[in-house]
């Protein structure tokens, strides 16, 4: 091994290779900011721990249990949430790699995009932000809610200390607002990039569509297979954002993408076969939020509110964990409503 790998301190060898080989436009790794000053680590530069807390994190493992679009789907092979997150990011990272930004920090933004993301995928995220409305006036987004997981919930309400470009990308990852960094704004693009493609994968696989049923002008544009549309869309990404020095798409590809997204609204997010579905989680998701209000769950963070402390118990449910809640509380009600022996 070099002497000088052994000799030079992990962050000096990090920024003298960020100042040759990286993009102006990335994120450089120093310094850190974070909510609470940490020393670097003499091994792993900043986002790199990022990622690892968050790879660590109960939320994360959760993740494997939760929802993509199938709920309870009679498959091994369909996407999980966790499935979904891990495709992402080696999305993201390919992206930022081609444009010479901080692959780092475009891998941790992946990686807790979705954490915050209740039981049941959006039908479950919708009837939440219903019930909350209702009841609080505030409703419930889950790019919100996944930087309270980072900040709040993990560690026992001591929360993850990431650095601030990570939980900017966290927040930002969909919404109004784009992120700061062109690592976070990645995200936000091959976030959709993934799921639609594996979600369209998903749906051939389980019958509610058929192969021959997907636009055509669009897949002649984008690709006839999920890989050659993660291939097109993630080569027009570079060039046209590598010439704009901002994270954008081409007209056409753009267009194409926008154009099967709203194919996939509705046919398979809004189609029958998932609509189906949504009548069993509003009663699941709706008697654990009423069970709640009649005898609130114990704070998972310090001074958490009523309806923090509501959201923080459902909203980080598996699928499988909000069923048996749910058939625990049938159980009851039955019980309750059994006449004395």
């Amino acid at each position: 091994m070099p002497a000088t790998v052994e000799t030079t301190p992990l962050r000096q060898r990090v920024e003298a290779w960020e100042d040759r080989f990286l993009s102006p436009l990335g994120a450089r790794s120093y310094p850190a900011r974070r909510a609470v000053t940490e020393d670097d680590s003499p091994v792993r530069a900043p986002f790199q721990r990022d990622r690892d807390r968050i790879v660590h994190s109960k939320a994360f493992r959760r993740l494997k249990h939760k929802t993509q679009v199938f709920i309870s789907p009679k498959g091994d092979h369909f996407r999980t949430r966790l499935t979904h997150t891990l495709e992402t990011c080696c999305i993201a990272r390919t992206a930022a790699r081609a444009l010479a930004l901080n692959e780092d920090l475009a891998e941790a933004i992946g990686l807790g995009h979705d954490l915050g993301h209740p039981p049941f995928g959006h039908i479950g995220e919708s009837v939440l932000d219903r019930r909350l409305r209702e009841r609080f006036g505030r409703g419930f987004r889950h790019h919100e809610h996944s930087l309270r997981v980072v900040d709040r919930l993990e560690r026992d309400g001591r929360g993850l200390n990431l650095t601030e470009p990570v939980r900017d990308g966290i927040l930002r990852h969909t919404g109004e607002k784009p992120p700061d960094t062109l690592e976070g704004r990645i995200m936000r693009l091959v976030d959709r990039i993934a799921y639609i493609n594996h979600d369209i994968d998903d749906a051939v696989r389980a019958r509610i569509l058929d192969a021959g049923e997907l636009p055509r002008a669009e897949l002649e544009i984008l690709g006839e297979t999920g890989s050659e549309r993660i291939d097109t869309l993630v080569r027009d990404l570079v060039r046209h954002s590598a010439e704009a020095g901002e994270i954008v798409q081409g007209e056409e590809v753009g267009e194409a993408m926008a154009s099967l997204r709203a194919f996939m609204f509705d046919r398979v997010y809004l189609g029958p076969e998932v609509r189906a579905e949504h009548a069993r989680i509003e009663e699941i998701v709706s008697a654990l939020f009423d069970a709640c209000l009649e005898r609130p769950p114990e704070p998972l963070a310090p001074l958490a509110t009523e309806n923090e402390r509501i959201v923080d118990w459902i909203a980080g449910m598996t699928d499988r964990y909000a069923e048996r809640a749910y058939a625990e509380l049938a159980r009851s009600a039955r019980g309750a409503g059994a006449p004395a022996a």
